[in-house]
């Protein structure tokens, strides 16, 4: 469900689809005005909730201006919640014990990379840079779980790059263009940017590259291990969400059977 016409948004939304066709997953989306009214686009998830021909509902987030989102993602039914966010999913991976049914897509991609760069995260030191609901506070959530040592920086954060300095693992997700310099990163750190910015170039043909949060020529010449961008954890995002679609199924699969 594609609400407005954020750019990035649209483009997102393409790949997923894209994702979809070639692995056999049947896609089809609702694009709604900007303006749309909240009970329009609460009635539509709700809809699409209890229709037993679909598996699993992504709202395509951010929502703009003038929607509340938390309503809209409470009306996505638990056991079709794809992107993880609704508010119970993310209680649940807040709690010490209990399961989420999914994990939000970025952040499980991350832990996905992290976790096959390094043998173990217990005791690691990281730093999350943001925090977004869809990726700074999930990640962070999830690294927890891991049994590392976690600070999560933000526009408070004092003295910035002496914190991200004693990170071992830095996970950039603040959506500012190569904010982190290859003197804030410690030798030999893993480095996940999650970031995608515009910036102006006008010797490409649209006239702009996308970079990350990161500044990858400084920082690929310190870290140990460092994302892409693009081409890093854009591809996992997709991957983890065609994963959770898969277990969506085999849920309702599991219920018709049961």
């Amino acid at each position: 469900v594609l609400v407005g016409e954020n750019p990035a948004s649209q483009s997102y939304v393409r790949s997923k689809q894209k994702a979809c066709a070639e692995v056999g997953i049947e896609s089809f989306g609702f694009e709604l005005p900007a303006d749309v009214s909240q009970a329009r686009l609460e009635g539509l998830i709700q809809e699409l909730s209890v229709d037993t021909r679909v598996n699993g509902i992504l709202v395509q987030l951010p929502l703009p201006e003038g929607i509340n989102e938390e309503p809209v993602l409470r009306a996505v039914a638990l056991e079709k919640d794809v992107d993880g966010f609704h508010p119970i999913n993310i209680g649940r991976l807040a709690q010490k014990g209990r399961e989420p049914l999914f994990v939000p897509c970025t952040p499980a991609g991350v832990m996905y990379l992290l976790e096959r760069e390094l043998p173990s995260l217990a005791g690691v030191n990281a730093v999350v840079l943001g925090r977004s609901n869809i990726v700074g506070m999930p990640v962070a959530l999830l690294l927890v779980r891991a049994n590392a040592t976690v600070t999560i920086c933000h526009s408070r954060t004092k003295n910035l790059p002496e914190v991200v300095r004693n990170a071992d693992v830095l996970v950039a997700a603040v959506g500012k263009a190569e904010m982190v310099r290859g003197d804030w990163v410690k030798p030999g750190a893993v480095v996940i940017d999650v970031g995608i910015n515009r910036v102006e170039d006008a010797s490409r043909p649209r006239g702009y590259r996308l970079v990350g949060d990161v500044n990858y020529a400084e920082v690929s010449q310190v870290a140990g291990a460092i994302t892409p961008v693009p081409g890093g954890v854009g591809p996992l995002t997709i991957a983890m969400l065609l994963r959770n679609t898969l277990h969506a199924a085999e849920l309702a699969q599991s219920q018709v059977n049961g």
